[in-house]
């Protein structure tokens, strides 16, 4: 089934689409990954090559091949060679990416194909059979949630929640986290300070990780719990000065200032939670359910990790996903049909029933929720409390004026030096909201 294009991209949108990630992907500009890395095959044998830019784990490509019947030539996802190639209108057919984040971004700028008449006609990926956080890959061209569907999640978490390992807790003489009742966020604060060691002033283990999924959607997730939101109304800028967001940029300075976990200052040099937490050199790591799959191929790590509810910096009890991390097509994709078949088979076939199963995140069918493990005890306890944190799922709209990654990089390039420097947390905030709201301002003029 071959559905239509939108308009074509022009020059004028690709510039905006380029300078606003800027920021954060100058660095990768001259190491863009290179076509295949070794892992992709094609060409001379009469099928088609569908090309997916993804991440290597994502899934088998020979499986993918052999189930589908075609040539997979695989590309490292990078920001600076997806919009190139959707600039340039070769782009790949199926492309990875954060829903909740990036699927404003896109729609918006008429780059996304819309799934619904594929879904209406699939006897996989029924509409039904749908969790609704698939509805952050929905866009209406003014607000998320509603409107056409241009992409799909693989699984999602509520990426606040934290995991812990209680041989630390217990060697520290601290009391484990409520299943049930979540922290308040200086009491989490506490505890990663008690859970820090140090040896000749350098941290050795690290007390807590609350980076999560990102700076940005952190203190977007800690505003709103305390009452308030980021984003204006019409997502066209933001207000780091509200009484709740200075509370949240607050305690993020202070978290940073601390010195017990990775920030914006001073990052993991491991690159992300899992080996430091399997190290025994971190105590909480602020990753949702789906850590839960990388927890369970250590039987040692497993038997002492278990899974916590989402701080709160205030009373309006809220439990984010920042991810919903999934695939979507390119308007310009020129083998949609090829793309739809992956489609099914990596979101209703085998690849999704493995995830399921191994608990790497909540899946995002209804019918394959059974398959979430609950043999071992950690994967019993990680279970219920994620159940009863379903109850405060919460979506928090992005705007589609800016891409994640340069809201980011506006933080990394304000907090270190403000850190260093002492600066109050009121001239961070004005700083954050000149510069941010810099590049809203121009994201907005290009979509008119």
């Amino acid at each position: 089934m071959s559905i239509p294009s939108a308009e074509s991209l022009d020059r004028r949108r690709f510039l905006t689409i380029s300078a606003s990630a800027a920021l954060a992907v100058t660095a990768l500009s001259g190491c863009a990954a290179s076509v295949d890395d070794g892992s992709s095959s094609g060409g001379g044998d009469g099928k088609k090559t569908l090309t997916v830019m993804g991440e290597k784990d994502d899934f088998d490509i020979k499986a993918a091949q052999k189930a589908l019947g075609v040539n997979i030539r695989w590309l490292k996802y990078d920001t600076t060679k997806l919009n190139a190639l959707l600039a340039a209108k070769t782009p790949p057919d199926v492309v990875r990416g954060l829903g909740a984040v990036e699927a404003p971004y896109f729609a918006a700028r008429k780059l996304m194909t819309d799934l619904d008449p594929y879904f209406a006609q699939s006897t996989v990926l029924k509409p039904a059979d749908l969790d609704p956080v698939n509805d952050l890959w929905r866009y209406d061209g003014s607000k998320q949630g509603a409107g056409p569907r241009y992409g799909m999640a693989k699984d999602y978490s509520q990426d606040q929640m934290f995991w812990y390992r209680t041989d630390m807790f217990e060697a520290a003489k601290l009391d484990l986290p409520s299943e049930t009742e979540p922290l308040s966020a200086d009491e989490w604060l506490d505890l990663g300070k008690r859970l820090t060691k140090r040896r000749l002033g350098k941290v050795k283990v690290y007390g807590l990780n609350a980076s999560g999924l990102g700076y940005f959607s952190q203190l977007m997730g800690m505003t709103a719990s305390a009452g308030g939101r980021l984003f204006a109304e019409d997502l066209a800028s933001v207000d780091f000065s509200s009484p709740e967001a200075l509370k949240a940029l607050k305690w993020y300075l202070d978290y940073t200032k601390a010195d017990i976990g990775p920030s914006v200052a001073n990052p993991n040099p491991d690159g992300w939670d899992w080996p430091t937490y399997q190290a025994g050199r971190m105590a909480m790591a602020t990753d949702g359910y789906w850590f839960g799959g990388a927890i369970g191929g250590d039987p040692k790590v497993a038997a002492v990790s278990r899974f916590a509810p989402a701080p709160q910096l205030g009373s309006s009890r809220v439990s984010a996903c920042f991810g919903a991390t999934g695939f979507w097509m390119p308007r310009d994709a020129k083998n949609k049909d090829a793309a739809w078949k992956f489609f099914e088979w990596f979101f209703g076939g085998a690849p999704a029933q493995a995830r399921a199963a191994g608990g790497w995140g909540i899946p995002t069918l209804k019918p394959l929720r059974p398959k979430m493990p609950q043999n071992q005890p950690y994967q019993k306890q990680a279970f219920n409390v994620q159940q009863q944190e379903l109850a405060h799922f919460s979506v928090l709209t992005f705007t589609p004026y800016a891409q994640l990654t340069a809201l980011d990089g506006v933080i990394s390039k304000v907090l270190p030096g403000a850190v260093k420097s002492g600066t109050s947390a009121g001239k961070v905030a004005d700083a954050l909201n000149q510069q941010m709201n810099d590049l809203l301002s121009k994201g907005k003029d290009v979509l008119g």
